[in-house]
């Protein structure tokens, strides 16, 4: 017996109304047809933009950086001098 196929494909119904949790067949021709593509690929953007807006888009770090690795950073970065910059954006009484 060979192994079988895993079936990567889901039910999908469409709500008789739109609602908060759904939409109609309707809905999706229209919105499929703005877009101009067919109503799986508006499907597929729909869920695309809602993954983007709505998941990490990046990798979970480990959290806080320790100590060691504070020293480490503050070590590396360079050390400038003190003092103060001045801004011409922003006209001042002495200018």
């Amino acid at each position: 017996m060979g192994a079988r196929k895993q079936n990567n494909q889901i039910a999908f119904r469409y709500r008789p109304v739109d609602s908060a949790t759904g939409v109609s067949r309707e809905t999706a021709k229209r919105l499929a047809a703005q877009l101009g593509v067919d109503e799986t690929q508006a499907i597929h953007q729909a869920l695309r933009e809602l993954a983007v807006r709505i998941l990490p888009q990046y990798a979970q770090d480990d959290g806080p950086l320790t100590t060691i690795q504070l020293r480490q950073i503050k070590k590396r970065v360079p050390r400038g001098k003190k003092g103060s910059a001045r801004s011409s954006l922003i006209e001042t009484e002495s200018t």
